[in-house]
């Protein structure tokens, strides 16, 4: 049996080919594939080959966002055939030093898939079927859609950095809280921020597109920092008002906007990553600020599917585009103009059955 991949063999070469898939073995799931999201991480390997010291060192089939319906469940599997389900890529080993210590998101020994960083690769999801162990696959109810439900992985990774924020600060309402980036990584830290009880955020970015959906998301200030630097002002008066900031775009501006709008004492969630920045030393040490970084999840991927399955966070605003997987390359192109898109997604081919 056959399936079609989008495999990445270097910067901006991507194609779509054809591969064997494995049938279910105990405890595995074949599933059909449904939506997958082109996440930064997935630009960066596209556009630059990787990010930092992650690289792309042969061929990669890229995605670790998506839903699937399932075909065919192996032994021991109580998956009904056509259930929705988020696919979960994040494997940690269970036996490490971190994994011992309830700290799984730092395993050692992780295996991740979609991701470049071990070798051999750990090939992704963007493919029309894909077999998996099936304690990675977690059911929605009726009533979901495949876009909705390829946004658990996302979802899972901002539910993780609001609970930094709040293992450091506690109960979030109340405070002045600001997020700099309104790609969809900023705007589902929105989300949970909002489910987390916080209120009156402010939500900064370059472009009016990415603002508008933040106010459909529930943002109570947006700003454009493109075209109203002086809106920021207020916000760094008397060594800065804000209590709590998440840094979901890693650039060298926003993050100085960061430290200057920081009360003494305030926490930074940071929450998006790039290769090696400047960083405000003086700022960070002058007002005692916690910096705290913030990657992947692990219990927040089945709170995350819940969330999305019973609509207590709606996702559909971010989902700007769905392109098919024959045009993958029309799809990552697409993604990286944030004038006009925000959470691109794939989608795959039904008509193969498995005999």
């Amino acid at each position: 049996m056959r399936t079609r991949v989008a495999r990445l063999y270097g910067a901006h070469d991507l194609r779509v080919e054809e591969q064997e898939v494995s049938r279910p073995g105990p405890g595995e799931v074949l599933l059909r594939m449904a939506a997958g999201g082109i996440c930064g991480s997935d630009l960066h390997y596209y556009h630059d080959g990787g990010f930092g010291p992650v690289r792309v060192r042969e061929p990669i089939i890229s995605g670790h966002e998506a839903s699937g319906r399932v075909f065919e469940a192996g032994e021991g599997v109580d998956l009904a055939p056509g259930t929705l389900v988020a696919v979960s890529p994040s494997q940690p080993c269970g036996t490490c030093e971190y994994c011992q210590r309830g700290l799984p998101v730092h395993c050692l020994d992780m295996h991740f898939i979609g991701s470049a960083m071990r070798l051999p690769h750990e090939q992704g999801m963007f493919r029309d079927l894909f077999t998996v162990p099936a304690r990675q696959a977690h059911a929605f109810p009726p009533g979901v859609t495949e876009g909705e439900a390829a946004c658990a992985e996302p979802l899972a990774v901002c539910l993780h950095a609001v609970a930094q924020a709040q293992e450091l600060l506690g109960d979030l309402a109340g405070l002045r809280v600001m997020v700099t980036g309104a790609g969809p990584i900023g705007l589902l830290v929105l989300a949970a921020l909002r489910h987390a009880g916080a209120d009156g955020v402010i939500v900064t970015d370059l472009t009016d597109a990415a603002l508008e959906r933040a106010r459909a998301m529930g943002a109570a200030t947006t700003i454009n920092v493109a075209t109203d630097a002086t809106a920021l002002e207020p916000l760094q008066k008397d060594k800065g008002q804000i209590d709590l900031i998440f840094d979901c775009s890693a650039a060298g501006p926003a993050l100085r906007t960061a430290f200057a709008a920081i009360r003494p004492r305030g926490v930074i969630v940071q929450v998006g990553v790039t290769g090696d920045i400047t960083i405000p030393l003086n700022a960070l040490v002058g007002k005692e600020v916690t910096w705290r970084g913030s990657q992947r999840f692990h219990d927040e991927f089945a709170l995350a599917v819940s969330l999305i399955g019973s609509r207590a966070i709606d996702l559909r605003p971010i989902i700007s585009h769905s392109l098919p997987l024959e045009r993958a390359r029309e799809a990552f192109d697409l993604a990286s103009d944030r004038s006009i898109a925000c959470k691109v997604q794939l989608t795959f081919a039904h008509e193969e059955q498995p005999q």
